[in-house]
């Protein structure tokens, strides 16, 4: 036996028996005596590969295999330690090198498809870790990655039943069955995910990852509080934990701890800088604040990490229209629209109200956000019980039971319901604000629930227990809505009102309350609902209070004399088209101004330079701020003629004008929501101000601007209509939807299904 034979012997002696740095002296040894030794070389390798020095370990395993190219041990060494080094397509070539020597060597299969995975060729690192699966069935961890490839090409059902089987045959094996959870989490099997989660959990107790996990499944069922504490026990272990900092910032928002969530958020970006989605939860958090432009900035940092991140350019689009941002408007909208006709996951619905007029894209792209983020869930089985005899069973869902438009305008309906056909329940989702308007939507139910606690199962389940008849959701796919309670069959008639202008998308809403005005019989293939035409969609509410006091132009900031245009919608609103309009209004009336609403500096920066540079003096745009809600409506008397935007009608401003005295002027498009002034107009009499084209929008806004006889005729015939058209007739509105809801439950208790229904 030579001399750098026997030390290699002992050298290997002293490697099992875990005594790495007096083995790799020996080695290091046999190296000095023979530096080709291939054994030598390959085995100082891999105690360099065990001690974390990937670079070291790989330029040593590059000796042995140049020593002895044929050795498959060797590639597949080399390829593991060049896959410590993130050279992926480097560790694929060796593992290459290894099958091809040794074609059944399983770990050169496996580790080829981790390596295939990390390049994100999922499907080729499946067809690697299938190969393995053939050599050796019961190789556990080869079925979990398969499973973790399969999960990544959302093919979940295979993912899981590759991740049963790895649990099957090593039932200690704590990250399968946390890759299922994470699986049925995306499956919304929320319950089994947990019950994962609590397994991984049980056999490994310091698995940050599963409480993480565990943090996700509580903001899925709506338990702020429950996720904070998970996320802080993943952080207690694993304190650098990028993803678990970006969730308790979630968490943190939805307690509205506003401040904390953004500096949580903050340490998530600071710990892995290329995250699109902490960028992107960053933004959502600064956009609640109003911090737009800071808003945007993180939105287009995220953008530049992943163009496809989901839903992303319909938020971007919708952020800049809140700051009067248009730059690239129209190839922006061209781009959303095209991709959401394509099935791509381009905006969410409602931003789309605001910068797409086709009702066609509208469904589109809230059919892809119902089908990916609140699909049609049977787990509560089926509503078999017949609708009873008695009362009706009427439940509204609303996150807004407070001081909002939605509930400004139906507080009139909950309280004239007739309670001997009807019994009224609120389902409140929302904070509780305790302003006055709180207390009287309170107050107007037969039972108000606040069910902020409960997940949307749980929400369903408690409406089925009380027996609902019809559910009505007043928020669609607004922000912070709660479509997944209907998604869970809360009651055997479901159907939307008031709070979205526009389709659901959900198979499960049957019903969408509107008119023939918002909702043409031509227009009914583009909604996924049964439309209940009802003489006019809006309620109101007559007791809106218009405060005494008496706005001054000058109090304003308008000028004393010259005509007055206003608009007081949100400014997201606002297009380029339509400010395209105004402004050549303003040329053609000389002397006028216009009156906006904004609360931002910069979009009101904007709006004067893209005045500026349409020729218009800057200062004839004036903004008002904020106000309380009798003197918001008492401002309205300081201007002559309201001018409304599209695609996005105003809705409930349009209302508050109207009743405060003033009148609107319209232009109709496709979609519900640029239809709804017109609906208003047609309910108080006064078609004369709807029009269909900018070309008659902005001549009859010139011809009222320049003949004052005109302006007083308008606000005369609205004088006299305001409380004797329908338009504000609270309890005739009243009547007209219970009849809508009887007629709702005797088809159901007939057997027939939704269907059209004209009320009249």
């Amino acid at each position: 036996m030579t001399a750098a034979h026997e030390k290699l012997l002992q050298g290997f002696a002293l490697q099992q028996s875990g005594r790495l740095a007096e083995a790799e002296a020996l080695y290091q040894q046999v190296l000095a005596l023979e530096p080709n030794h291939f054994d030598a070389l390959q085995l100082s390798g891999v105690i360099a590969a065990q001690t974390g020095d990937a670079a070291r370990a790989a330029a040593l395993l590059k000796r042995a295999v140049s020593v002895d190219p044929a050795n498959p041990g060797a590639h597949y060494n080399l390829g593991y330690a060049l896959e410590d080094l993130k050279d992926y397509t480097g560790a694929i070539a060796s593992y290459d090198n290894a099958i091809r020597l040794q074609p059944g060597h399983v770990l050169a299969h496996n580790n080829r498809g981790i390596a295939l995975g990390a390049l994100k060729q999922y499907a080729a690192a499946v067809d690697s870790y299938e190969r393995a699966i053939a050599l050796a069935p019961n190789f556990a961890e080869a079925h979990h990655n398969r499973g973790v490839a399969l999960a990544a090409l959302d093919r979940r059902g295979e993912a899981l039943a590759a991740f049963t089987r790895a649990v099957q045959l090593k039932p200690d094996y704590a990250e399968a069955f946390h890759s299922r959870a994470l699986v049925n989490r995306a499956l919304r099997h929320l319950q089994a995910a947990r019950k994962d989660c609590d397994t991984a959990l049980a056999l490994r107790p310091s698995f940050a990852e599963a409480h993480n996990t565990l943090g996700a499944i509580d903001s899925d069922q709506h338990h702020p509080a429950a996720a904070l504490t998970h996320y802080t026990q993943a952080l207690a272990l694993k304190p650098d934990y990028a993803e678990a900092h970006n969730n308790k910032g979630l968490a943190l928002a939805a307690l509205g701890e506003g401040a904390a969530a953004l500096a949580s958020f903050d340490t998530a970006i600071a710990l892995s800088p290329d995250d699109a989605e902490a960028y992107h939860n960053r933004a959502t958090t600064l956009n609640a604040f109003g911090r737009l432009e800071e808003a945007l900035r993180d939105i287009d940092r995220a953008r530049a990490l992943n163009p496809a991140y989901d839903y992303l350019a319909g938020t971007r689009l919708f952020t800049k229209m809140r700051i009067c941002d248009w730059h690239n408007f129209n190839s922006d909208v061209a781009d959303i629209s095209a991709r959401i006709l394509r099935g791509e996951k381009a905006s969410p619905p409602f931003p789309i109200a605001a910068f797409v007029e086709s009702p066609a894209v509208q469904r589109r792209a809230a059919e892809i956000w119902t089908q990916e983020e609140c699909p049609a869930d049977d787990s509560l089985g089926p509503i078999v019980r017949p609708l009873g005899a008695g009362k009706i069973k009427l439940g509204y869902f609303s996150m807004d039971f407070r001081f909002h438009p939605v509930s400004l305008l139906t507080a009139g309906l909950f309280e004239t319901h007739d309670r001997a056909a009807f019994e009224v329940i609120a389902f409140s989702f929302g904070p509780d604000t305790r302003d006055d308007t709180r207390k009287r939507i309170v107050a107007a139910f037969d039972r108000f629930i606040d069910v902020r606690g409960k997940s949307d199962r749980e929400i369903a389940a408690l409406s089925r227990e009380l027996e609902i008849d019809i559910a009505i959701d007043l928020a669609g796919h607004t922000i912070d809505a709660r479509s997944g309670i209907f998604a869970h069959r809360a009651a055997p008639i479901q159907c939307s009102y008031l709070g979205y202008p526009a389709t659901m998308g959900a198979p499960y809403i049957d019903y969408l309350i509107a008119d023939e005005t918002v909702i043409p019989a031509s227009h009914r293939p583009h909604y996924s609902e049964k439309i209940v035409c009802l003489p006019s969609f809006q309620v109101n509410d007559r007791s809106r209070q218009i405060s005494a006091r008496m706005f001054t132009r000058a109090a304003c900031g308008l000028p004393e004399t010259g005509f007055v245009y206003c608009c007081f919608n949100n400014i997201f609103k606002f297009t380029p088209a339509v400010f395209d309009s105004w402004m050549r209004i303003l040329t053609a009336v000389d002397g006028s101004s216009l009156f906006l609403f904004a609360d931002t500096q910069a979009a009101m920066d904007n709006l004067r330079r893209e005045a500026a540079q349409r020729g218009i003096d800057p200062a004839r745009l004036v903004f008002g701020g904020r106000l309380g809600p009798a003197d918001y409506a008492a401002r309205f008397r300081v201007a002559d003629l309201f001018l409304d935007t599209l695609p996005y009608n105003a809705g409930t401003t349009a209302s508050d004008a109207l009743w405060s005295g003033l009148p609107v002027l319209t232009r109709t498009g496709e979609s519900f929501a640029s239809r709804m002034a017109a609906s208003l107009l047609k309910a108080i009499g006064m078609p004369e101000l709807i029009t269909s084209t900018a070309a008659n929008y902005e001549a009859l806004a010139i011809a009222i601007g320049g003949d004052p006889a005109r302006l007083e005729a308008l606000k005369a015939k609205l004088a006299a209509h305001r409380l004797t058209t329908p338009l504000f007739d609270v309890t005739q509105f009243t009547r007209h939807i219970e009849t809508a809801y009887r007629r709702m439950t005797e088809r159901h208790a007939a057997g027939l299904p939704p269907d059209h229904l004209f009320i009249v």
